[in-house]
């Protein structure tokens, strides 16, 4: 019975688990009216200045990784965090809105777990 229990537990945990991360991103986002996902990218129009966007993407990628290309007009950061390769790209949509687009792979596979976690902790930095 109780060996039952626990797979049944076991499952409905793995069923519903599997939504947590657009749960916790789309906490971090706020009003922003949400992200977008596919298989190794992430991407959300912030209503924060450029610069904010930029320090906070540069000094998370100098803490979690090696920094590989920085390109402050073009808006992209290619680094490698945690044995995946990290592209960040931040586009100037208005002077104050900004997409911000993070895209991770490890071994030619998608890390969306890694560009979830970079994005979140860039969204938190920036709004400070």
């Amino acid at each position: 019975m109780i060996k039952k229990f626990f797979i049944l537990f076991f499952s409905f945990c793995i069923l519903f688990s599997s939504g947590c991360a657009p749960l916790i991103i789309g906490g971090a986002v706020g009003a922003l009216g949400g992200y977008a996902a596919s298989k190794d990218t992430v991407q959300a129009e912030m209503q924060t200045e450029y610069d904010k966007l930029w320090n906070a993407s540069l000094a998370l990628i100098h803490f979690r990784g090696k920094l590989i290309v920085e390109d402050y007009t073009r808006g992209f950061i290619q680094a490698e965090v945690d044995a995946s390769k990290v592209w960040i790209r931040i586009v100037r949509l208005t002077k104050t809105l900004n997409r911000i687009k993070i895209s991770a792979r490890k071994c030619h596979l998608p890390n969306l777990s890694l560009a979830q976690d970079l994005f979140v902790r860039i969204i938190e930095e920036a709004k400070k």
